[in-house]
């Protein structure tokens, strides 16, 4: 198997040390991997000829790698086998998708895998998402080995989830791994599909799938820099422009490199010189919590994005400009009646949720039922709520199912707000319930 191009500063992959490190497979036919065009081709034409859905799976590098690129590619068809493709030694895999476009495709947690399958060429036109099924079938837990055990029976372990998959050569076991993640889906898929089907939520999941392929998955965020872990505690603007500075050298390196920028130098280490403004390059090699596996070796790197920072023209603002909706907690002082319809139509979704046997989240998204409690539509009747949220995203089964109590419940508000508290219901703590997910502030 050809190895792609290794950036000049990066570590050797110790594969034979991994091999043995590695805990022992149930027994499987040897694995191996398609890394020539010619052996790509082959196999595209092999998969072809099979028949019913692709079991489609991908594997990076996260954690260890700058780039969400998939470094295998693994797919299972009936009548064709199983195949895995190394993603940088074959290029684009257009060919591949001409043939198997149109077919459904079959991944656990597509969310994950849609945008690094679609760099390489890889897009479906029809999914099924076995974990997104899960959580719909009202599955008390979603994940593919666990899933797997609870309706087929069968122990997949799950030990490489985590693993290296830049790795060259990728060892015996993570093969089998890999190959298994797959063999196993479109058994899955028919299993799942049963049971939606007899819970009456084959639409429902038809819809939620359909969703997820008009994604997109990798939003451009503004300020990416203030999402250091601990940047709240950077106090001045001198000192955020340092952070501001540090974070951006740290990307730059890391991009470089194809390093995951958190094995460079952490984001601790970074808001801790953000944090001292040590007054020399010394007195940064002095600072015990600047760590990391290049913090000294690119000192120079990490001491002029210090200065750039201290002479900086245009440094950040304190606090960004935020979205217009406060966070909830501070609902009661800033707005009490979109307040009390936020509580009284969180509610109603939990009860519509344990009746529906979907979780909360998936039943409706809670920043959409936020942003329609604090800026709800002129009318409070069924046709304007459902209008309001399809714009805002909400499916049609979803309107189907919350628009008549979110409503129910906006009447209770208003009616609390304009007379007294017999008026209303009484508000349902929804944070004793088992089913609620946690509520977000953004």
């Amino acid at each position: 198997m050809s190895s792609p191009a290794e950036p000049a500063s990066s570590a050797p992959r110790d594969a034979a040390q991994a091999e043995d490190a590695a805990p022992k497979q149930a027994d499987h036919v040897t694995v191996t991997v398609i890394d020539t065009r010619e052996g790509y081709l082959a196999a595209v034409t092999k998969i072809a000829g099979g028949h019913g859905p692709i079991a489609i799976d991908a594997e990076r590098a996260s954690g260890f790698r700058y780039s969400q690129r998939a470094y295998l590619i693994q797919i299972f068809r009936r009548g064709a086998g199983t195949f895995l493709f190394d993603p940088p030694a074959i290029g684009d895999f257009a060919e591949l998708n001409a043939v198997i476009r149109d077919e459904e495709w079959i991944l656990h947690a597509a969310s994950q895998d849609l945008t690094c399958l679609r760099e390489v060429g890889l897009d479906p036109t029809l999914l099924f998402d076995t974990e997104l099924g899960a959580r719909l079938a009202g599955l008390p837990r979603v994940g593919l080995g666990t899933v797997v055990e609870e309706l087929l029976g069968v122990h997949l372990a799950k030990e490489f989830s985590a693993a290296d998959w830049s790795t060259r050569p990728l060892p015996q076991a993570w093969l089998v791994y890999a190959a298994l993640d797959v063999e196993l889906l479109v058994d899955l898929r028919e299993a799942m599909g049963a049971l939606l089907d007899d819970a009456g939520k084959t639409e429902i999941a038809r819809q939620e799938f359909e969703s997820v392929l008009g994604r997109n998955f990798t939003p451009v965020r503004e300020q990416p820099w203030r999402r250091l872990s601990g940047v709240h505690s950077v106090k001045g603007q001198r000192n955020l422009a340092v952070a501001r500075e540090l974070w951006h050298a740290r990307d730059e390196f890391a991009r470089e490199t194809d390093t995951a920028p958190g094995r460079l130098v952490p984001d601790s280490a970074l808001v801790a010189a953000a944090r001292s403004l040590p007054a020399s390059k010394r007195d940064l090699v002095a600072l015990k919590e600047f760590t990391g596996r290049a913090s000294r070796s690119q000192i120079d790197r990490w001491w002029d994005a210090i200065q750039a920072g201290l002479v900086s023209t245009d440094p950040p603002v304190l606090r960004p400009p935020g979205e217009s909706i406060p966070p909830p907690r501070a609902w009661a002082d800033k707005n009490p009646a979109a307040d009390r319809r936020l509580k009284l139509s969180r509610a109603a979704i939990v009860e519509k949720s344990e009746e529906l046997n979907i979780p909360v989240e998936n039943l409706l998204t809670p920043e959409l039922l936020r942003r329609l409690s604090w800026n709800p539509p002129a009318e409070t009747d069924e046709a304007s709520i459902r209008e309001a949220l399809g714009e805002m995203g909400a499916r049609e089964w979803q309107l189907d199912e919350t628009a008549q109590p979110i409503v129910d419940a906006f009447l209770s508000a208003s009616a609390f707000v304009e007379g007294s508290d017999e008026e209303a219901d009484p508000v349902v703590d929804s944070s004793q319930s088992p089913s609620v997910a946690p509520e977000t502030d953004s």
